[in-house]
């Protein structure tokens, strides 16, 4: 998150503001808090209550430096070319590793975990292509599906069936609610931040 432009818009990169600022710090840190997540997730199995809160907290953590960094460098004009390509890719990396981590742990099917990253790697990957062009910020639609991902996520993190077993269905409905629209949005936005790259490109 490096960008105040409209949405659709692409957004040069390589400003006057110093690499070395409290927004690439934060996104930093969401790097650095990955490995930390993933010890915490499959401490004990991955079945222990408290861990997997821990693993939450982290988890929750993390997240919310995705949203401080990309305010305190569209506020303060700290946006840079590191900051633009660093962020996606801490993103994913948080969001990979939590989707595969509970696919492992047999909490969530492989083919949301597929579905998910299958969108998210190749939309870096197109970053990647279209960024001497500039860079295509995130539309309303694509903050949107980092909310409902992160959210859906989230609750699946959290070891609801555990703290709460006589509502197990209900936890689930719950759940699987927030995670089909994750996967909604995820998909629907990609497909528009495709044909955003493709105006971009021409």
């Amino acid at each position: 998150m490096s960008s105040s432009q409209p949405a659709g818009e692409t957004v040069p990169v390589g400003g006057q503001a110093p690499l070395l600022n409290i927004a690439n710090a934060l996104t930093c840190l969401r790097l650095v808090l990955v490995p930390v997540f993933v010890a915490a997730l499959f401490t004990e199995g991955g079945t222990d209550t408290t861990w997997r809160l821990a693993a939450f907290a982290v988890f929750a953590v993390a997240a919310l430096t995705d949203r401080l960094d990309g305010q305190l460098a569209r506020s303060r004009g700290l946006v840079t070319w590191f900051g633009a390509l660093a962020d996606p890719i801490a993103d994913k990396a948080l969001t990979g590793a939590a989707l595969i981590g509970l696919s492992i742990l047999a909490v969530v099917p492989w083919w949301v975990t597929i579905v998910i990253l299958g969108r998210e790697i190749g939309i870096t990957v197109l970053r990647f292509v279209v960024i001497r062009r500039g860079v295509i910020p995130a539309s309303r639609g694509g903050k949107a599906k980092t909310v409902a991902q992160t959210v859906a996520i989230g609750l699946f993190l959290l070891p609801l069936v555990l703290l709460f077993p006589g509502a197990a269905v209900a936890v689930l409905a719950v759940q699987w609610t927030a995670m089909v629209i994750a996967l909604v949005l995820t998909v629907v936005t990609g497909a528009d931040y495709v044909v955003k790259a493709v105006r971009a490109s021409t």
